[in-house]
């Protein structure tokens, strides 16, 4: 399928006026082939008061946010950009995307990540659930952050068309997250501040697998191997070496301050496909493990074969700051791809269901 490219304008809902809503919000504003049409926001006080505002524009959308999901629905949009919290309401996000796609409106979202893949984290059941859903909404769904999502699905598997033959794909997240703001993954999730010996859910048997273990599958599947299961996790987790206070959490020396994690995706027993995270939140701590070559954060795609292959992939935003245009990034993939998926087949879709998705429109004039 080649690249999409709508005949007018599509009318977009934006869901959510966070982290990474309040940038899909400007994200939408900037793009010649989107028109916001609604803002959905959990916050009360937030009801009523502009996008412009909420998305720190400095100017007036003329479109008011409301906490009013049927409101949203009865515009009837091309696509709701969905860029609401689903790390800790896995399920009920499920049921809200689900009955989105049923009242015939396409999705594009940043989670619940256990999504962007078809087969083999959730129960088949589920998933043709969601199919059901879309063919009576003609409607389709589509989930991919950055993290997990392209940086390290994508952006590998492109890199592998040049491969002549393919031993190990390794897909790698380095970055110094004191300035990532959001203190229930950072404290509750990860266990960044606790003791070591706490048991942050993140860190309880198969929970990587359902959260991490999406990519490898997509990739293998986009390589055309089937995996062994279960999928192999393996965690290192260090203490803060001094105290440092991050915008989301203090950690105490002693503290959990580091955690190196894998997910290992294998070939009758032969690695074939991993996901490794090494995040920090003292961005000199454990030089032992692998840092960025430039700045506080990267995305490190590493192919062995023949050739091999390594590939860095760094940003940061006009603050110099990496985790403010993690958000940026996060935001406007969702933007970018709303003229694919609405275009795409009813149902979930995958990385692998959409067309080459650019920032077409997007030059600066």
């Amino acid at each position: 399928m080649s690249q999409v490219i709508p005949e007018k304008p599509l009318r977009v809902v934006v869901w959510s006026t966070g982290t990474i809503g309040r940038y899909a919000v400007a994200g939408v504003d900037a793009h010649p082939d989107l028109e916001l049409v609604g803002v959905w926001t959990s916050t009360p006080d937030k009801h009523g008061k502009d996008a412009g505002e909420l998305a720190g524009l400095g100017r007036e959308l003329g479109i008011k946010a409301t906490t009013d999901r049927d409101e949203l629905i009865a515009l009837r949009p091309d696509c709701i950009i969905h860029g609401a919290m689903t790390d800790d309401r896995v399920f009920e996000s499920i049921e809200d995307l689900t009955g989105f796609v049923r009242d015939g409106v396409n999705v594009v979202s940043s989670g619940p990540v256990i999504l962007l893949a078809r087969d083999g984290t959730l129960p088949p059941e589920m998933i043709e659930g969601i199919d059901e859903a879309g063919r009576q909404g003609n409607a389709s769904l589509h989930v991919n952050g950055i993290d997990p999502g392209f940086a390290n699905d994508v952006l590998p598997l492109v890199l592998t068309s040049l491969s002549q033959r393919i031993d190990h794909v390794k897909v790698s997240e380095i970055a110094d997250y004191s300035t990532y703001y959001q203190p229930v993954v950072m404290r509750d999730l990860f266990g960044f501040g606790q003791p070591l010996d706490a048991k942050p859910l993140l860190w309880e048997p198969g929970i990587l697998t359902t959260a991490w273990g999406p990519v490898v599958r997509v990739i293998a599947e986009g390589l055309g191997v089937t995996l062994d299961e279960p999928l192999v996790e393996e965690v290192t987790r260090r203490p803060a070496p001094r105290t440092v206070s991050t915008v989301s959490v203090d950690v105490e020396e002693g503290t959990m301050g580091s955690v190196l994690f894998r997910v290992i995706g294998t070939v009758d027993g032969v690695p074939r496909v991993t996901l490794e995270h090494v995040t920090r939140t003292d961005a000199s701590a454990e030089p032992d493990w692998p840092t960025p070559n430039e700045g506080d954060g990267c995305y490190r795609v590493e192919i062995t074969g023949e050739p091999c292959m390594k590939m860095e992939f760094t940003h940061h935003g006009e603050n110099g700051d990496h985790n403010v245009s993690g958000m940026i990034i996060t935001a406007q993939r969702l933007v970018n791809a709303v003229p694919a998926v609405v275009a795409a087949e009813p149902g979930l879709r995958s990385a692998l269901d959409l067309p080459l998705v650019t920032g077409r429109g997007l030059v600066a004039r």
